[in-house]
Parts: structure tokens; sequence; C-alpha cells
């Protein structure tokens, strides 16, 4: 990565994480419409891993669960495209294969909130499958209870 995206790929992910604070604040509409903003910069064809992380994010800040669902495809289509060296380049500490555990997972609630099981089952199986990749650390703990309570939620239907 060249000292340029360098800078430009610290710009948007400052962003993307001043919106972040705004979402958790409870500001959801400013969120949403900085994320929309970032979107419109980044293109279709822009950066993977921009594209990844806004889309991911993006689909938390949706009213329609078909457009929450919409945003979380995007995600991982975007992290199709990554390699491990551009995961690296932003942040060594994380590895590709640890993204898969949540996209799958936020695509299984998705189609939770769809009522749609049988989607719903192949991407908490896919989430659960990924989970090996995460670390014994705050997140990898996290997501791994999510996939659980989501297991919980699905065996209740």
């Amino acid at each position: 990565m060249t000292e340029q995206q360098q800078v430009s790929d610290d710009g948007v992910m400052t962003r993307i994480g001043q919106a972040m604070m705004l979402l958790h604040g409870g500001d959801r509409e400013e969120a949403r419409n900085r994320f929309g903003e970032l979107w419109e910069q980044i293109g279709p064809d822009g950066d993977p891993l921009h594209r990844c992380t806004l889309a991911h994010c993006m689909a938390d800040v949706q009213d329609d669960p078909d457009a929450e669902l919409a945003w979380d495809l995007r995600a991982l289509l975007a992290a199709e495209g990554l390699d491990e060296e551009r995961v690296a380049a932003h942040d060594s500490s994380v590895a590709l294969r640890a993204l898969y555990p949540s996209l799958h997972l936020n695509l299984a609630a998705d189609y939770v909130k769809l009522q749609r099981p049988d989607a719903a089952r192949t991407h908490l199986d896919r989430a659960r499958a990924a989970s090996d990749a995460l670390e014994h650390d705050g997140y990898g703990n996290g997501v791994r209870a999510a996939i659980e309570r989501l297991e919980v939620r699905l065996r209740a239907r």
C-alpha cells in the first residue's frame, strides 16, 4: 500500500468510526446519513475493505429488514474481494478469515427477521464453521455468544 493509500485508508476508516460513534450514541439517522455519504464517495468499485466495513455498518442502521439484508450481502461480496495483505495493511491483528463469522451471523439474523429459517440456518452454520478463526478475546467471544443466542432462537421457532 502506498503512503497516499494509507492516508486515504486512515481517513475513510476514521470517518466510518466517527459515524459508528454517532450510532452507538443513539443518533441512528445521522450515522445513516454519514454512511450514505461515504458510500457515494467510495463507490461500487472502491477499496473492498472500505466497502465491506461500510456495508457491514450500513446494515446496522437500516429500518427495513430487506434493506438490511441487501447491505449485509454487499459486505459479504466485498469481503470476497479482499486478500490477507489488504486487511493486514489496515490492522495487522485482524485476519481476513475472522471477518466471516460476523458477516454470516448478520446474514443469518437478517433471514430470521425475514422469516426465512432455511437461509438463516445456512448462514448460521457458515458463521459457526468460520468461528474457529476467531481469537479468544472480547470480540471473538462476543461473536460466538451471538451465534449461540441465534441458534437458540432458531430452535425455538
